[in-house]
C-alpha cells in the first residue's frame, strides 16, 4: 500500500514513518495548523507583542522606572497581560511573557524582568 501526501497527494517516497513528500508540503501542513484563524486570537496576539515589544525596549537593564504618559504615547494597552503575579506582600505585578511592570503613586510604573 503506497502511503501518499496529506498535503498535495503525491506519493511519499522513504522511512515508513516519514508524513509528508517534502518539507514544504511538511511546512505548508504546520502552517494551516497553528495559523490564528479568528481575528480576535490574532489581534490580540499581535497587541500582545505589542506591549512586549514595548516592555522590553524601556527597560533594557531588567529594571527601571517609567511614566503612564510614555506606557500610553508607545500603544501600551494595559487592558491586555499575559498573566499576574501577587507578592506575600500584596503587591501585584502585571506581566507580558517575562516583562512585567508595577503601578506605582503618581502615575509611575516599576518595570521589571522575570527570569
Amino acid at each position: 500500500m503506497q502511503k501518499t501526501c496529506p498535503e498535495c497527494g503525491d506519493k511519499i517516497i522513504g522511512r515508513a514513518d516519514k508524513k509528508y513528500c517534502s518539507d514544504a508540503c511538511r511546512n505548508a501542513a504546520n502552517n494551516k495548523l497553528n495559523s490564528d484563524t479568528k481575528n480576535l486570537i490574532r489581534n490580540t496576539n499581535n497587541h500582545l507583542r505589542k506591549n512586549y515589544r514595548i516592555l522590553e525596549s524601556l527597560n533594557p537593564e531588567d529594571k527601571t522606572k517609567t511614566t503612564r504618559d510614555k506606557l500610553t504615547s508607545l500603544g501600551f494597552d494595559f487592558n491586555l497581560f499575559t498573566s499576574i503575579y501577587t507578592t506575600k506582600a500584596g503587591t501585584v505585578y502585571y506581566f507580558v511573557y517575562d516583562q512585567g511592570y508595577l503601578p506605582l503613586e503618581g502615575d509611575y510604573y516599576a518595570l521589571v524582568k522575570r527570569n
